[in-house]
């Protein structure tokens, strides 16, 4: 751990050097990158300066103990290395969580997908719930939430929608979320009564910045068509919904919420660098399948993670065999004692795999 300390007060006192180098306050980008780093670092060198005053006054207090024998002075002495011993082991163990490598994308704005999956019109209701409960959560935080791109089925079900939840550490919150989704309800329209099973596919993916991905407008192909509503409805007229084909990984989006074609490209644009930062994401992780064991869950979409109960008005999380008696609750966006559990699991296993 002491060593882990060094380094990193090592790299701090290296970036302060940087960022007070015109080299680099004229290079936005460096500035930018190294500015975040060292803001990231922050905290833990703050928490080592104090670790490092409680272990030379253990010292002190130590050595002042040892030239006394008995009387009240050296029961003052030994009450005192004792209550510093006592912060010595509550400090290691906030160092400890501090060394937890983050993730560089804890801060970023998400770009959220939900699709239907299987079981037809009572999917799509399952994943017009869905999309409420985020919206409602994002909205508990305080986060703005903007639709990319939706399709209606026409009777308030969703066949898939994509939205952008912008606020700080949106990403840190609901990255546990990607995977299947998985319903178990009788649908209004069942008279037997009958249990039916219906899921959803969610997949988070934190929205990307230009400086993130970059992309070669040679490798894109965009196509202009009519947006069309459910049912193949017209919406209109105009040829505002854009698709883009990225070339290189045959990734396609297609928006047509907007009206204006300008915007609708915007948007195709921001969810094409999200998913192609996820690519790369996916493909680094692969690269590091033994630490990847280590995470809580895959984040793979064909991975059931959650059960949704209706008759017993329970929701499960699979992964960490959470179970809460709080249907009700968790559809209206409380959802927060699931990512807690969730993020305290995974914080758990890294930290393992730190001290071993």
């Amino acid at each position: 751990m002491l060593d882990k300390l060094k380094a990193i007060q090592e790299r701090y006192d290296e970036l302060n050097n940087k960022l007070s180098d015109p080299k680099i306050i004229n290079n936005q980008d460096k500035f930018r990158e190294f500015s975040v780093e060292h803001a990231g670092l922050s905290d833990t060198v703050q928490l080592a300066n104090i670790y490092e005053e409680l272990v030379n006054q253990i010292e002190e207090s130590e050595a002042m103990l040892e030239e006394e024998s008995s009387g009240e002075f050296y029961d003052l002495l030994y009450d005192e290395i004792k209550n510093l011993k006592e912060k010595r082991e509550k400090l290691e163990e906030k160092i400890k969580h501090a060394l937890i490598p983050k993730d560089p994308n804890d801060n970023k704005n998400v770009v959220v997908e939900i699709r239907a999956g299987a079981g037809g019109e009572e999917a799509a209701l399952f994943a017009a719930e869905l999309f409420r409960m985020y919206s409602r959560y994002a909205e508990r935080q305080r986060w703005k939430v903007e639709i990319m791109d939706t399709s209606e089925t026409g009777i308030g079900g969703i066949k898939q929608v994509t939205f952008v939840i912008e606020g700080k550490g949106a990403y840190s919150k609901l990255k546990y979320e990607s995977g299947v989704h998985r319903v178990q309800r009788v649908p209004a329209t069942e008279t037997s009564g009958r249990i039916h099973t219906s899921t959803a596919t969610v997949a988070v993916l934190p929205e990307a910045e230009e400086v993130d991905v970059e992309i070669d407008q040679n490798d894109i192909r965009v196509d202009i068509f009519c947006s069309s509503g459910p049912g193949g409805q017209s919406v209109n007229t105009t040829y505002s919904a854009v698709r883009i084909t990225h070339l290189p990984t045959n990734t396609v989006v297609a928006i047509q919420d907007e009206k204006s074609q300008l915007k609708n490209r915007e948007k195709a644009m921001r969810v094409l660098r999200s998913r192609l930062l996820e690519a790369e994401m996916a493909k680094q992780e692969a690269e590091l399948a033994s630490e990847r064991r280590s995470q809580v869950g895959t984040g793979d979409r064909s991975e059931r993670i959650r059960t949704y109960n209706y008759p017993q008005t329970r929701v499960t999380d699979h992964r960490i065999n959470l179970t809460l008696h709080q249907l009700d609750k968790i559809l209206d966006g409380e959802i927060e004692q699931l990512i807690e559990g969730l993020t305290t699991e995974d914080q758990s296993k890294k930290l393992a795999n730190l001290e071993g």
